[in-house]
């Protein structure tokens, strides 16, 4: 594997899929004497899941009440 000029490398899906790494995953770099370590970064909470659904929230604008919405999921 080779470090571009901009310095990027690309991780290879296997292992992206293996450990979780999504686009927008915060990660860290941990030097342990001559050896880097990419890690996952330490997030307080702050998920990818949590980031989606809290640009989402209030976003919805159907005309409709909950008891509307929650008869047509019920329709057979």
């Amino acid at each position: 594997m080779r470090v571009t000029a901009k310095g990027q490398v690309t991780i290879p899906a296997a292992i992206r899929e293996r450990f979780g790494l999504l686009p927008d995953t915060e990660v860290e770099f941990v030097v342990d004497g001559e050896t880097v370590r990419l890690t996952k970064a330490e997030t307080a909470g702050d998920s990818r899941g949590r980031r989606v659904v809290a640009r989402l929230r209030g976003r919805a604008r159907t005309g409709m009440t909950t008891d509307e919405i929650l008869a047509l999921t019920r329709q057979p």
